[in-house]
């Protein structure tokens, strides 16, 4: 039951346009270069403690994402983007006091007469009740 002065939290950390360099693609000159991807990242969390404190320590730090990101991409050659968007997915729902987070990874000039193609997918951490 909620009391007055109760109340959920739904704060959002965005990241928007970030853009990196990636090995990603199925094809074989794809493997051989470096492509431009774009991201579009919401983290959700609680900002109660940060908003108190203003301490970096409470809060999510955006640009430790952005590295982490980058990090991700250094590290091999990914073929779909759908792979990618989960891998970073389930790395950033690990390493950061987030519950949940919408990433979308956009592939500019991947297709003929588009802006970008690209993926978007949400991921919620499960409590540990299973909801």
């Amino acid at each position: 039951m909620n009391r007055p002065g109760d109340y959920y939290n739904e704060d959002t950390v965005l990241i928007k346009a970030l853009r990196l360099d990636a090995s990603i693609g199925v094809f074989e000159w794809e493997k051989q270069i470096k492509q431009t991807l774009v991201f579009d990242v919401e983290l959700y969390a609680d900002f109660t403690q940060a908003a108190k404190t203003d301490a970096i320590q409470d809060a999510v730090d955006y640009a430790a994402v952005c590295h982490e990101i980058e990090t991700l991409l250094s590290q091999r050659h990914y073929q779909l983007l759908e792979y990618l968007a989960e891998h970073i997915c389930q790395h950033l729902l690990a390493h950061f006091a987030i519950r949940a987070l919408t990433l979308a990874i956009y592939k500019p000039g991947a297709v003929a007469n588009t802006e970008h193609v690209g993926v978007r997918i949400v991921r919620t951490k499960m409590q540990e009740n299973g909801c």
